[in-house]
């Protein structure tokens, strides 16, 4: 009976583990490697990026209330080396993909970024947002102005909310690549190349010429590089690691009360007096 109850909880928890990463493959698209040189973690942004307003159960999305929280838990986690950002993405809501670009920009830990299939609209500051940006020979990338649908008053102030937003992501793409911002919004207002818009579209040679994305590569290559990023980086860690030990907060002494410094104190010598 024994044999036969261990048998059967072995059985339970191997179901179990097979059922916790089934279901975090199928709500978060992760699939944790157990032979891997480094242990890095794999974030994918597909679909259109939902902001403030919730889309259509049709759309696929990327949340950005699910990513932001698990960004900070990879800067967090000590078991987590680098971060492998995977881009299909149409684009969204601009201050949610902001939002996020700039957390993934502030992390500690080595990141790298590659654009598969498309990384339109928002998804161009994601892509620049990590350390090492990499772009497949045949995705494509929509650099255009922002656009806003609803209901919009035609009045200057509106215009100039649209400039300024603008002038957001021209600065914080052009602060995380080798672009120029005058080429950026160059390409930003191209009227000659989309049919019913304006902006333009890059593949992935002439992201890379047009300094937008660091290099022209595939999976092997981005995950190489982080690799890479991960070995420069473990002597400086582990060197912060032991300056936070050495730097501790000192021992706070509490004050001594009067009897205990009588006691510290040494007893004066008594001079002997001479006989008489």
């Amino acid at each position: 009976m024994n044999k036969d109850n261990i048998t059967n909880n072995e059985q339970t928890d191997e179901e179990n583990e097979e059922q916790a990463v089934t279901c975090q493959v199928s709500d978060n698209g992760i699939f944790a490697s157990e032979n891997a040189k480094h242990n890095i973690h794999c974030l994918n942004v597909i679909g259109q990026i939902e902001g403030h307003y919730i889309l259509p159960p049709q759309n696929k999305t990327t949340k950005y209330e699910h990513i932001m929280p698990a960004l900070v838990a990879i800067e967090q986690d000590m078991s987590i080396d680098g971060l492998l950002i995977i881009l299909n993405t149409v684009g969204g809501d601009v201050e949610a993909g902001l939002a996020i670009s700039e957390l993934i920009a502030g992390m500690s830990k080595p990141t790298v970024s590659i654009v598969v299939g498309g990384g339109h609209s928002i998804g161009v500051p994601l892509a620049v947002s990590a350390r090492k940006s990499f772009i497949v020979p045949s995705a494509t990338m929509t650099i255009h102005p922002v656009r806003m649908n609803g209901l919009l008053l035609g009045i200057p102030q509106t215009l100039s909310y649209f400039e300024r937003m603008q002038e957001r992501i021209i600065n914080f793409v052009s602060k995380n690549s080798r672009i120029k911002p005058e080429r950026f919004r160059e390409l930003m207002m191209k009227k000659d190349e989309l049919v019913m818009d304006v902006g333009s579209v890059l593949d992935g040679e002439t992201a890379v010429n047009e300094g937008l994305i660091d290099s022209l590569g595939g999976l092997s290559d981005a995950v190489q590089c982080l690799y890479s990023l991960i070995e420069q980086q473990k002597p400086i860690r582990k060197a912060l690691s032991a300056l936070s030990i050495v730097q501790e907060k000192p021992f706070r002494k509490k004050a001594l009360r009067p009897q205990q410094l009588r006691r510290i104190q040494k007893p004066q010598q008594r001079v002997k007096r001479p006989p008489e």
